[in-house]
């Protein structure tokens, strides 16, 4: 059975509630203390449930979006912006509208997930990843329904084209890849995520290392980048940093993507074009490298992260440190990161020790 639009609205409601509610209840107990529902629902006619022997609130996604609205100035302004209330207020009218039974467009449904998962990624919540997935699906349902009225349209009349005799159709030309042809273009999740390639998730086409290679077009910009990655962590030169600036769309996580897949230690052969970048840059082996993937928005200092080994990490620092050597190398900036305070020159160590190659 299909799901509506009203469903899916329905459904990133019930992940945004997820998401919000650790968060909204924090800040507000960290305001108010023990009695924060009081403080927070004042002027409110017993809106509130409370389930019996809980001692907080049954707390919806109206609810919470209200409560961060009304206690904005006081509360959540200190640690969101303009822009995040501006999805506040947006996401109220969407649940209003949701709550009232009111029709959702495909255009109304996309803009209510993305308003929500945006709304979680400024708050570092992990529901807003399933939210992604919500959005790229609904894109790639929508776009096939596209083809579909494309080509009834197309059956319904014979095309006849003007001043290209001799010209032959795209199609007779290249070949698209299959799924392309088959209208199910995989690959068009749209937006590479670095995070969740290193996390094991997402299409093979962004996770494989030889399949990312074998679709990807290595331009000039991108030869040099992965040459001189070779020749640093081979001890031969190359740029120690590097700052990737093009416009949205212009390729930095594709970049990023090619560095991380270079060194996953599959073997080059199975890699297409990278041989011949390592001829190019005098390198006859690509060195073991320890990768690092710090990204900003995926990892909060409110919500820590346990490791499948049990550890506990609350920081960058910490991330970084689990990243490049585990338990082990964790213990290095430990109380560091229990304490959420800069490891000044353990730092120093634990990259010494755990340097990535």
């Amino acid at each position: 059975m299909s799901t509506s639009n009203h469903d899916r609205v329905g459904r990133a409601l019930e992940i945004l509630r997820e998401g919000l509610r650790p968060f909204v209840v924090r800040e507000l107990k960290g305001h108010y203390g023990k009695y924060w529902p009081t403080k927070a629902t004042e002027g409110w006619r017993n809106e509130l449930s409370w389930p019996e022997g809980e001692e907080e609130p049954h707390l919806d996604a109206g609810a919470l979006l209200r409560m961060m609205w009304e206690q904005w100035n006081t509360v959540f302004g200190r640690t969101l912006g303009q822009a995040e209330r501006s999805l506040v207020s947006e996401l109220r009218e969407v649940r209003n509208r949701w709550a009232h039974q009111e029709r959702f467009t495909t255009d109304d449904a996309y803009r209510a997930l993305d308003s929500a998962e945006r709304l979680l990624s400024a708050i570092s919540a992990p529901q807003a990843t399933e939210l992604e997935s919500m959005k790229m699906d609904l894109l790639r349902l929508r776009y096939e329904e596209q083809v579909r009225n494309e080509r009834r349209r197309s059956a319904g009349a014979a095309i006849q084209s003007q001043g290209t005799n001799g010209l032959k159709p795209w199609r007779e030309v290249v070949a698209p890849h299959p799924d392309v042809a088959s209208g199910n273009y995989q690959q068009a999740e749209f937006a590479a995520d670095l995070w969740q390639v290193h996390l094991g998730e997402g299409s093979a086409e962004y996770r494989a290392p030889a399949e990312f290679y074998r679709r990807t077009y290595l331009t000039e910009s991108l030869r040099r980048l992965l040459i001189s990655a070779m020749c640093r962590l081979s001890g031969r030169g190359g740029d120690p940093v590097v700052q990737l600036q093009t416009n949205f769309g212009g390729g930095k996580t594709h970049s990023m993507l090619a560095l991380y897949h270079l060194f996953s230690g599959v073997s080059p052969r199975e890699l297409q074009g990278v041989e011949e970048l390592m001829a190019e840059a005098g390198v006859s082996a690509l060195p073991r490298v320890r990768r690092v993937v710090l990204v900003g928005n995926r990892i909060s200092p409110g919500n820590p992260s346990v490791k499948p080994d049990g550890t506990v990490v609350r920081t960058l620092w910490g991330e970084l440190a689990w990243q490049l050597g585990g338990r082990e190398a964790f213990a290095v900036i430990q109380a560091d990161d229990e304490r959420a305070t800069s490891p000044g020159d353990a730092l120093r160590l634990l990259l010494n020790r755990y340097g990535p190659c």
